[in-house]
């Protein structure tokens, strides 16, 4: 008997656990346009690419890994650098971020809303580089091409505090969702 209920609560259990497991989700990939916030006393449009992973924990909710790399150039101004008022400085960001996103489907149609957190690092030529915690708040819409492709254009609000002073960015992007 003993045997019995012990096979029975070990399937029964071994149920709940598959069942919090995703099932579904999606992968996203695409080029990704940044308007930076005061970095080294200047705003700069830096250009790159942004990736995300979503796994569904309920229908409308998922969990999301959230990536991007950006690149550019600013002129270096000589408050900044005085001794080598030289013209242009390079500038990357990588944001590494995480959190919740809601959605739903309307036909071709699924507009989402997401709150990110992690971690931002930023390298300039003028001023070194650091990392900060960064915040995104954002959303946008997946329009379903064929059954597993959707094409995506996204907004976000994303926050850093880059060499202690905040940066309120606009991040943009779009590009592919593989469906699963």
């Amino acid at each position: 008997m003993r045997r019995v209920v012990l096979s029975c609560l070990t399937v029964l259990l071994a149920s709940w656990a598959n069942a919090q497991v995703p099932t579904s989700g999606n992968v996203f990939f695409g080029y990704s346009f940044e308007r930076t916030g005061s970095i080294g006393g200047a705003n700069v449009n830096l250009n790159g690419w942004n990736a995300s992973a979503e796994g569904k924990v309920l229908p409308w909710v998922g969990l999301v890994a959230d990536f991007d790399s950006h690149y550019g150039s600013t002129p270096v101004a000589c408050v900044v650098v005085p001794s080598g008022c030289s013209g242009l400085g390079n500038i990357s960001e990588h944001n590494f971020l995480f959190g919740p996103r809601v959605s739903f489907s309307a036909g071709k149609i699924r507009p989402f809303a997401e709150a990110l957190f992690g971690a931002g690092h930023i390298k300039t030529d003028f001023v070194g580089s650091n990392t900060s915690f960064a915040t995104a708040l954002g959303g946008g819409i997946d329009v379903k091409i064929i059954r597993p492709l959707a094409w995506r254009l996204q907004g976000d609000y994303v926050q850093t505090r880059f060499f202690g002073s905040t940066q309120n960015n606009v991040r943009l992007s779009t590009g592919i969702v593989f469906k699963f």
